[in-house]
């Protein structure tokens, strides 16, 4: 029997792309909170977690707007050069937009914003692309904080597992990561199981733009790309994929 031409397949996964209107919306919202607030800083992220940066912006909605774009729409919005700049000296902001970085709006004093983000971080568990901290050796012997259905999948991470009398139990020493290397996907997922955050997700602001006193540098830039993570979207956690695929175009909704 031939096949029927309206028998087919639709992928339910499709999305449409976001367009110009999006776009402009974005440029239109970084360029009210030009004019609403007094204080701008551009911030960078280090070991970026998508749940943290809601938090912050809870916690932070009274007086403070954060938002978290693509780089070159977040550019446009403040203007790039001194012919396109909404407000005087605002464009040498647009030049720090670079890497992961967002830009905090805020009616909060520039000395307070600075103490805040020396004193703020968070610890996180650490993702493939990581540098360990510290060494991570398991000793031979039984894992009872785990049941015996985690055995198969432990065994499929790299651990020398087996089951003893229905225990998990390593049959020999094993070292998860050294201090200094780079983490693995399957390291990343072996320390998060075992309960041992390494990253500390924190804001490192860059500059400032405040309408008292103009522009300032507070990182100079040849060290704006140290103790950065590198983030493969493959090692993300579960609960963090949707959030964390959109996270180039996340921006904050009132």
């Amino acid at each position: 029997m031939p096949r029927s031409k309206r028998d087919k397949k639709v992928s339910l996964t499709k999305t449409d792309r976001k367009g110009l209107a999006w776009k402009q919306r974005i440029i239109d919202d970084i360029r009210f909170c030009v004019e609403k607030y007094p204080n701008i800083f551009v911030f960078q992220v280090q070991n970026m977690r998508n749940n943290l940066l809601k938090d912050l912006r809870q916690e932070w909605k009274q007086n403070s707007r954060f938002i978290f774009g693509k780089n070159r729409i977040m550019q446009i919005g403040l203007g790039r050069t001194k012919a396109e700049e909404v407000e005087k000296g605002i464009h040498k902001l647009s030049k720090r937009l670079t890497g992961q970085v967002g830009l905090l709006f805020t009616e909060k004093s520039k000395e307070d914003v600075l103490k805040w983000a020396e004193k703020y971080w968070a610890v996180e568990y650490a993702r493939s692309g990581f540098t360990a901290t510290e060494t991570v050796t398991l000793p031979a012997g039984p894992l009872e904080e785990f049941a015996h259905s985690m055995e198969p999948h432990l065994r499929s991470l790299g651990l020398p597992t087996k089951l003893e009398k229905g225990i998990v139990t390593i049959y020999s020493d094993y070292t998860v990561c050294e201090k200094g290397k780079v983490l693995t996907p399957e390291q990343a997922r072996i320390l998060k199981l075992l309960g041992k955050p390494m990253a500390k997700f924190r804001l490192t602001m860059k500059c400032s733009w405040t309408k008292a006193d103009g522009f300032q540098l507070h990182v100079k830039d040849d060290e704006q790309d140290q103790n950065k993570e590198t983030d493969t979207p493959m090692e993300e956690d579960e609960d963090e994929e949707e959030d964390d695929d959109n996270a180039d175009d996340d921006i904050d909704e009132e």
